[in-house]
């Protein structure tokens, strides 16, 4: 367990011993009264939850039998009753021996798990030595809300937590770096007895996600966006209806989006309803990576990563982590689809580019009209793109090689030149844009982040300037209908949104990663009713 590297050899234990339950998903209720707690019960019960913890430091009034009883009685699901002290992250700071007192009148009053922390462990499971009920499980936690420690120390503090008398182990700690889940992820799998692997946070969010697929007891959903018990925790109904958490097992494979920011991302809505849609045995997620090649050497194993879509800002860095690149996304120096091969390399694509020319192309084809031209609408057109990043490339590349004269716009005039001259075309500065217009008719392309959420009020380029541009095309997709765009379709251009290409990248993606045609319909009806 020295090594990060998450090889098959680990994941393939967890087909074993502890992994034939399925992990549940437990709902914390963090209401502050009685009443509040009774209503969210039932709207877990409605999400789907298997188990509500029922959070008493939370409550604002207390008492203990009185409050127990209803909460527990009346509970819909299964119980884990917890008072989590300030010392550990909770909210209760009153007396000690009341708090361990009312987890202890919580199991005799039916409580299915209760949850102690290790550093009191010991005391709490003597007090109640020979008086548990024979359905009742003692979870022992550990919070640590700095870092996640080396795979030797969480081995000790699982072994410390085991000799405590823990039914079921809990370790929360976290994510400084989304490879610290792979920790975790190993402990889990190894694990002799039922455990809860937890990594909080943004980086951490997989720890969740996965914990079917490493054999964790349970995992915490929360029943909406202001009830979140723990930094990172997703909603319960995301885990359900967006990750397909009831279907992720042992086997499953994992496919995802690397960025940094990612979680804005629609990918993992739109494959998840794909691999589901046909049955495939997969799960796609948001992956915030800050470093590129210490992520594919952590997660070497052919099931995970099996595959992923590249986002800002690893679109170019990622081409140096590869065994293999497609000569097209070679010439562009951007990459935005990469497939594990079953021999474990890894090989490049650019789908980008196919999906952004092909929808411009058809905005063309309209205007057009009966007409068409012979060959691409494109050709001797001026196209002018905005960034010269990992989009700008694809696009500046895709239309020159569709015969467009192309010209490249960035805020550095560098990036610009070494960019166009790759393409043959001319640089200028962003600046510039607004006061260039050697003719009508032009084709624009925005690629920079100007105008995405939650800047929405912002514009690459002033209005009057997009009456010499016949289209635009915005590859920003939050929010679907940019200022941009508006301004272009005021001024009569045919616009291109960029969940076109969003959609379109997206089908070559889809093929790339099971060898299958995607279910365009679909796509298109999920990004029609979320974009």
């Amino acid at each position: 367990m020295g090594s990060l590297s998450l090889a098959v050899s680990d994941i393939q234990t967890s087909t074993g011993g502890m992994r034939s339950s399925p992990t549940l998903l437990c709902t914390p209720l963090m209401g502050t009264t009685v009443d509040q707690m009774l209503i969210e019960m039932g709207k877990a019960k409605e999400v789907g939850a298997d188990v509500v913890e029922i959070r008493l430091d939370c409550l604002r009034k207390f008492s203990p039998q009185q409050d127990l009883e209803i909460l527990i009685k009346r509970s819909p699901l299964p119980t884990l009753v917890t008072c989590r002290p300030f010392w550990e992250g909770g909210q209760y700071d009153g007396d000690e021996s009341k708090r361990q007192d009312a987890l202890r009148l919580a199991m005799h009053l039916g409580a299915s798990y209760v949850d102690i922390e290790l550093e009191v462990a010991y005391e709490f499971i003597n007090s109640i030595h020979g008086k548990k009920p024979e359905n009742f499980r003692v979870i022992v936690s550990s919070h640590n809300f700095h870092n996640t420690p080396s795979s030797e120390a969480i081995g000790n503090l699982v072994a410390r937590i085991q000799a405590s008398g823990a039914d079921i182990v809990k370790i929360a700690t976290t994510a400084l770096d989304i490879t610290d889940c792979a920790r975790i992820f190993q402990i889990m799998v190894h694990s002799q007895v039922p455990t809860i692997g937890i990594v909080m946070g943004e980086r951490g969010l997989i720890s969740r996600l996965l914990s079917p697929k490493f054999g964790a007891y349970l995992t915490y959903g929360a029943l909406e966006a202001g009830a979140i018990s723990a930094p990172g925790q997703p909603l319960a109904k995301d885990l359900l209806d967006l990750y397909n958490f009831r279907l992720i097992r042992p086997d499953t494979k994992v496919y995802g989006i690397i960025g940094k920011p990612v979680g804005h991302s629609k990918s993992p809505l739109l494959f998840n309803a794909a691999f589901k849609s046909v049955g495939l045995n997969a799960v796609y997620v948001h992956l915030l990576v800050d470093d590129v090649e210490k992520f594919f050497k952590t997660y070497s194993a052919v099931d995970f990563v099996a595959g992923c879509s590249c986002t800002i800002p690893h679109k170019e860095v990622a081409l140096h982590c590869m065994d293999k690149i497609d000569p097209i996304a070679k010439k562009i120096g951007a990459i935005n689809n990469i497939v594990r091969r079953p021999d474990g390399t890894l090989t490049a694509f650019n789908t980008d580019y196919i999906g952004a020319i092909s929808a411009i192309e058809d905005g063309l084809g309209v205007l057009n009209g009966a007409n068409p031209a012979v060959g691409s609408p494109l050709a001797g057109k001026l196209f002018v793109v905005l960034g010269a990043g990992g989009a700008g490339k694809s696009l500046a590349y895709g239309a020159a090689q569709k015969g467009a004269r192309v010209v490249v716009a960035n805020r550095t005039l560098e990036r610009a030149k070494e960019l166009a001259d790759k393409v043959g075309g001319q640089a200028l500065t962003l600046e510039e844009v607004a006061d260039f217009h050697p003719e009508d008719g032009m084709v624009l392309a925005n690629t920079t982040s100007v105008g995405m959420k939650p800047k929405i009020d912002l514009t690459p380029l002033p209005k009057q300037v997009l009456k010499h541009y016949c289209m635009v095309f915005d590859a920003i997709y939050t929010p679907k209908d940019t200022r941009l765009l508006r301004e272009a379709r005021e001024s009569n251009a045919i616009i291109v949104y960029g969940t076109e290409m969003l959609i379109r990248q997206g089908f070559e993606q889809y093929k790339n990663f099971t060898g299958l045609k995607a279910p365009e319909e679909l796509f298109r009806t999920l990004m029609e009713k979320h974009a």
